[in-house]
């Protein structure tokens, strides 16, 4: 599957940066789960692209969260 990237200012979409700072992570460990391209993930991480839907839940169980807090604006309590 592809990326979605948009040729308008990046919105903050996804807090993927933020939960791996404070799960002490880097891109470059989240790359190598994932078996994806380091430059990639960065790409995920800066929110020039976005990862798929399937990628987004592949993530937050290889993070052992919850999908919803990878995105911003979803609040769940």
């Amino acid at each position: 599957m592809s990326t979605y990237t948009t040729d308008i200012e990046p919105e903050r979409i996804n807090r993927l940066k933020v939960v791996l700072v404070e799960q002490n992570r880097k891109g470059k460990w989240l790359a190598e789960q994932l078996g994806k391209n380091e430059a990639t993930v960065s790409r995920w991480c800066s929110n020039t692209a976005q990862p798929s839907l399937e990628m987004l839940i592949k993530i937050a169980s290889i993070l052992k969260v919850e999908p919803g807090q990878l995105l911003n604006g979803i609040n769940e309590e």
